[in-house]
């Protein structure tokens, strides 16, 4: 199996992550064409893997009211929107024209495009301005900003809502001292640090790719 960018953690053993991989089911057409593209174009993306976990916490904790916070492409929204279901709703962002209006062809293929709004702007922005609360808030901004992005997205949880973070390994970079010009590297361990300091939160980080940050509001 040839690993792509979007499915090399940097941290865990080759053999073991071919072994991950190769366990997982085929994917449809529409979701095979964003990986190949993401790929080519050198996008980050979630991967499958972390795909159908983030699918199952949507499906265990029975999600409706989703908030994505830089999507990209639409390859984490469209899990996101098929594990909700046909009443749900799932806020997409990015401050990337031309992303939005690819990933809006991706929804409309995948079929999932009437249960997706896309909105184009900075994601903590549209967040802070969002009305209501959320069931699940999935945090994938600039990693220099996931500290900002916690104290946006915690108020805008609902209680026993779930944040979920992607790349809370970092390629292994988290576990080690970051030098004072990496800002990316120090604010995933900040992050890490507040989310596990927190009174408000349940946190669990899980070491599967770049490392998935799940938390509970208490």
């Amino acid at each position: 199996m040839i690993r792509s960018e979007n499915l090399r953690s940097g941290y865990i053993q080759d053999d073991v992550e071919d072994y991950i991989y190769n366990l997982l089911p085929e994917r449809d057409a529409v979701v095979r064409e964003m990986e190949s593209y993401a790929e080519e174009h050198r996008i980050p993306i979630i991967g499958p893997a972390v795909a159908r976990m983030l699918a199952l916490f949507v499906q265990v904790s029975g999600a409706k009211r989703i908030f994505e916070m830089g999507s990209a492409i639409g390859y984490s929204t469209i899990w996101l929107a098929r594990a909700a279901g046909a009443k749900a709703k799932v806020t997409y962002t990015d401050g990337d024209v031309e992303k939005a209006l690819r990933a809006k062809e991706y929804f409309q293929r995948a079929g999932v495009a009437k249960r997706i709004e896309v909105r184009i702007g900075d994601a903590m922005a549209l967040l802070k301005r969002a009305p209501g609360t959320f069931d699940l808030i999935f945090n994938d901004v600039d990693k220099h900003q996931y500290p900002a992005a916690l104290r946006v997205a915690l108020p805008k949880l609902q209680r026993g809502g779930l944040l979920v973070t992607d790349n809370t390994i970092w390629a292994g970079k988290a576990a080690r001292p970051a030098a004072p010009e990496d800002h990316d590297t120090q604010g995933v361990q900040e992050f890490n640090r507040m989310v596990y300091a927190s009174k408000d939160l349940y946190p669990v980080l899980i070491p599967l790719r770049d490392g998935i940050t799940v938390c509970q509001k208490l």
